[in-house]
């Protein structure tokens, strides 16, 4: 058989490619969601750390003023 002659494919196998192309994606589709809860919550870790130095920042500028007056 030469390269260029095609054989037809059957109801089965085009079933059955369609089936790992569906499996493929859906794979797919769960790590990339995966992947964006984890990239949110590291954001959300990131932003709860900024406002936790911003409160302590903001404790000891209040306590710097009150030592001056």
């Amino acid at each position: 058989m030469t390269p260029s002659v095609r054989t037809k494919t059957t109801t089965k196998e085009n079933a059955m490619l369609l089936l790992h192309e569906e499996l493929a994606r859906s794979h797919q589709e769960r790590l990339l969601s995966e992947s964006r809860r984890q990239v949110r919550a590291a954001r959300l870790v990131a932003a709860r750390r900024w406002a936790r130095r911003a409160e302590a920042a903001g404790r000891r500028a209040r306590a710097a003023s009150l030592a001056v007056w």
